[in-house]
């Protein structure tokens, strides 16, 4: 069940409570045990939803999960104040530093990166065409709500806090989380970046790792020397059941501390390359080649296998790939992802180079006869030979030509074109100055 908390403080949030109850049936109950003020009262509840109204501003509402039924996630019905224009917005709380704005300081609430990236999905979907779509760092209290939590928020003034339509936005947002996880197998936590953090945004609608805890550039000013808030750290981890986190931007003193409590920094790169991927073949595979950082890519393979499946790693035939990304890079990449399960490359992860992981040797060679159907674009013969392919193509030979008197200049262009050429009164065909050019690519 998932607990939605409105604030009759906040307009947006009565507004969007309002269309939450319109949007479903529910049943109204009485809780005669607790104030109206705190929850108690008239509430609403039907099979997935129980919603309760409360006097205080979301912000100042600690332990917010205890009036309700045993809630596994909680939504906070919210407004969100900026200089931002029509927003729909989610983001989790607490603070890593004081607390100015509710909550302790030093307190974080537990996320639950699933539900967000559930919900962002849902604005999406559902947001008016004037409105755009973000995502927050974690900037406000509360600090303990009792479960899993979000805050989703209306913005960003009194224009859109009282829009029938971005009201209704949210709440079907709120309404589409219904069975959803709080949380998912792969959750990282952020650090770095502005307010507003599209590098995590993209990591979230864009591969399938969740963000918890943002601690933007702002936010890791006010919590200070990281070596001194190592327990806040370690909280933002816990809190959002994560064991990796991003960091936009140099941040040494953050790094060092995180890696020594023992959590692995990751870029953008590592996330999407591991997308769809086992985790355990990701650790395997940059043991035994190299790093994501430094180049290692995965075919299309990775994603249909389990994290222990056997594989050799086995050499690139170099000069091969060389000759065919020539050729067509964009082909040969496609080869090269069809055949291996993972392999090195060079160049910012553009041209395959180095050593692969095949799931067995015939993998290699399905690679070679696919490169070498590539170099058929340009040599008029390609054959497989003992240990190596074997390219041949007739060519014009400047040696050839100068033998017979020919001037180097447009008399070369023209025959090296398949065009004859007269040289002191004497037709010269272009096939007496060519000679047959033979490459050979040791595999």
């Amino acid at each position: 069940m998932i607990a939605i908390v409105v604030s009759r403080a906040d307009s947006a949030s009565e507004h969007i409570g309002d269309h939450l109850l319109d949007l479903a049936d529910w049943e109204t109950r009485e809780e005669g045990t607790r104030p109206d003020a705190e929850g108690g009262g008239t509430y609403y509840r039907n099979d997935d939803f129980e919603l309760r109204e409360f006097d205080a501003l979301h912000l100042d509402i600690e332990a917010a999960a205890d009036p309700f039924e045993d809630p596994d996630l909680l939504v906070f019905a919210s407004k969100h104040s900026g200089d931002t224009g029509p927003l729909l917005t989610a983001h989790f709380t607490g603070n890593f530093g004081p607390a100015e704005y509710g909550g302790v300081a030093g307190g974080l609430a537990e996320a639950c990166p699933n539900a967000h990236a559930k919900l962002l999905d849902a604005f999406e979907e559902y947001a008016p065409d004037q409105y755009e779509v973000g995502m927050e760092c974690t900037h406000h209290g509360p600090s303990e709500v009792g479960v899993p939590s979000l805050f989703a928020e209306l913005g960003s003034d009194d224009e859109q806090w009282n829009d029938p339509e971005g009201a209704r936005a949210v709440a079907r947002g709120i309404l589409d989380l219904a069975d959803v996880s709080p949380h998912r197998e792969r959750q990282l936590v952020g650090f770095g970046g502005g307010h507003y953090v599209p590098r995590f945004e993209r990591i979230e609608r864009e591969t399938d790792w969740a963000v918890g805890h943002i601690a933007a550039d702002w936010v890791l000013d006010a919590m200070g020397s990281p070596e001194q808030n190592r327990e806040v750290l370690r909280r933002a981890f816990e809190e959002s059941r994560a064991e990796r986190a991003v960091v936009e931007g140099e941040y040494p003193d953050l790094k060092s501390v995180l890696a020594e409590s023992g959590y692995e920094v990751v870029g953008e790169t590592w996330v999407r390359e591991t997308t769809g991927v086992a985790l355990e073949l990701v650790e395997r595979a940059e043991s035994d080649l190299s790093g994501i950082a430094e180049g290692l890519r995965f075919g299309d393979a990775a994603t249909t296998v389990e994290g222990d499946a056997d594989y050799e790693v086995v050499d690139l035939p170099t000069g091969l790939l060389g000759e065919a990304q020539g050729i067509d890079a964009d082909e040969t990449r496609e080869a090269v992802a069809a055949n291996l399960l993972a392999f090195e490359t060079e160049q910012s992860g553009t041209r395959a180079a180095g050593r692969a992981a095949v799931r067995a040797p015939d993998d290699r060679d399905e690679l070679i006869d696919g490169l070498a159907d590539l170099l058929r674009r340009k040599y008029e013969s390609v054959a497989r030979e003992e240990g190596a392919v074997v390219a041949r193509e007739t060519t014009f030979d400047p040696e050839k030509a100068r033998t017979l008197g020919v001037p180097e200049g447009p008399a070369f262009g023209k025959l090296s074109s398949g065009q004859s050429v007269t040289v002191r009164g004497d037709e010269i065909d272009p096939e007496t100055v060519q000679s047959e050019r033979v490459r050979r690519f040791e595999l």
